[in-house]
């Protein structure tokens, strides 16, 4: 019994066969999504030769995602959910099923391609936000952290192994191939959404206004609601004030001598501490206050990259980089489980758009941060000085949202299911 409360709880997938169908589906995807993601940046560099055109793929696509977002967020509360996201994502099939067709033939010219990369994004500028409310819907309030541990490690599985599939198949059966078989993943996640019941607007609640107006009054419950606002804060201040991920070609430099095969281990410490934490999320999903477990989780990351960029043994620091994945998906699952128990269902789309929306820009943002830094002191203190000041503000948060931290009884109260 002790064991089982601390492993990843896999009781969603026991107790409901839609939300199961649904993870095994997005799951395949995210691993298709990362591999066609190699063979974008492979044809791009093999055609141009230029690193200004391998940016502008990142370029491609989150504009779409931050410019959409909250437009999309607004129309998937005017409609039914389960009939938007399989629109949004046989778009997204679509546009693989074209990359496909031009990897094959080899006449598209890099701005085509970039062209189908943001036209893909923005299908899923769509159907990322939608996406987010099906947990609520499909889950009792005691389950929704569970599945939302369940559903980031698939993605961590994914940025994990994902990539290095999509390499070995871009080299064996060429890009044209792998976007072929990012296009059949899709066939999976279709079949996971077409298991969904129907979720059209409640009836008792007025609908969500169109255009401009409904995306203000998503934007406008974000603001006024202390705890949801606090949340979307928490993961600013981690993020923006604290992002490293700039800064590793730098560190990898002064501590492994520049070495290429050493570079990536950074970013795959931090996906190893995520999968761990991942596995062993027992211990914090069933976690009655979960705005606690966020602002422990969030200072922990500044914490832990305070001491990456202190640690004068490279090895040291790849741990304390791991500490940091860990404390990175253990904020993420907590922040998603406070802002879906303090949000109205009708809402749902719109401020899942919202963090959708911060969790895309802030890790530009921060990543710019701390390259400016670097650019007129050190690595080490930019690493530092964005460390300190993500738990300063988190701290600040914390201090200022007593919503984040209910007292134990008011916490087992929230933790009971919903009659």
């Amino acid at each position: 019994m002790g064991l089982e409360r601390v492993l990843l709880d896999v009781t969603p997938l026991r107790s409901s066969p839609a939300f199961r169908r649904l993870w095994l589906g997005q799951t395949l995807s995210g691993f298709g999504g990362q591999m066609s993601a190699v063979a974008v940046m492979f044809q791009i560099w093999r055609t141009t030769g230029s690193t200004a055109w391998t940016g502008a793929v990142g370029l491609a696509q989150a504009v779409p995602l931050i410019g959409l977002g909250l437009f999309a967020g607004a129309l998937a509360d005017r409609v039914d959910r389960r009939r938007f996201y399989l629109w949004t994502t046989g778009g997204q099939a679509l546009c693989s099923v074209l990359l496909a067709l031009q990897g094959f033939l080899g006449h598209l010219p890099p701005a085509g391609v970039l062209g189908l990369v943001a036209l893909q994004s923005c299908f899923g500028a769509g159907g990322a936000p939608v996406s987010r409310t099906f947990v609520p819907h499909l889950l009792p309030e005691h389950q929704r952290a569970a599945g939302l541990a369940l559903r980031r490690i698939a993605f961590q599985a994914a940025m994990l192994a994902g990539p290095a599939l999509g390499g070995l198949l871009v080299s064996g059966v060429g890009v044209g191939g792998c976007y072929l078989i990012d296009s059949l993943t899709f066939l999976a996640a279709l079949f996971g959404a077409l298991g969904l019941p129907p979720m059209s607007p409640d009836a008792d609640t007025e609908p969500a206004r169109p255009g401009l107006r409904g995306v203000r009054d998503g934007l406008a419950f974000v603001v006024r609601t202390p705890v949801v606002r606090g949340a979307l804060l928490t993961d600013l201040a981690a993020t923006v004030l604290s992002m490293p991920i700039s800064l590793f070609p730098l560190v990898n430099a002064e501590r492994f001598g520049g070495d290429p095969r050493t570079l990536g281990l950074f970013l795959t410490a931090v996906a190893v501490g995520g999968v761990v934490a991942s596995l062993l999320s027992g211990t914090f999903t069933r976690s009655p206050r979960p705005g606690r477990v966020m602002l422990l989780a969030s200072a922990t990351w500044g914490a832990a990259l305070i001491l990456f960029g202190l640690a004068s043994d490279p090895w040291l620091g790849l741990a304390f980089l791991v500490l940091a994945g860990a404390a990175d998906t253990v904020s993420v699952v907590a922040r998603s489980t406070v802002v879906q128990a303090h949000t109205p269902r009708a809402l749902l789309g719109r401020v899942g758009a919202a963090e959708q929306i911060v969790g895309q820009a802030g890790p530009d943002l921060g990543n710019l941060r701390g390259g400016l830094v670097a650019s007129v002191t050190t690595g080490t203190t930019a690493l530092v000085s964005g460390g300190l000041l993500c738990v300063l503000a988190v701290i600040a948060v914390g201090a200022t949202t007593a919503e984040l931290r209910p007292s134990p009884e008011a916490g087992e109260r929230g933790a009971r299911p919903s009659p």
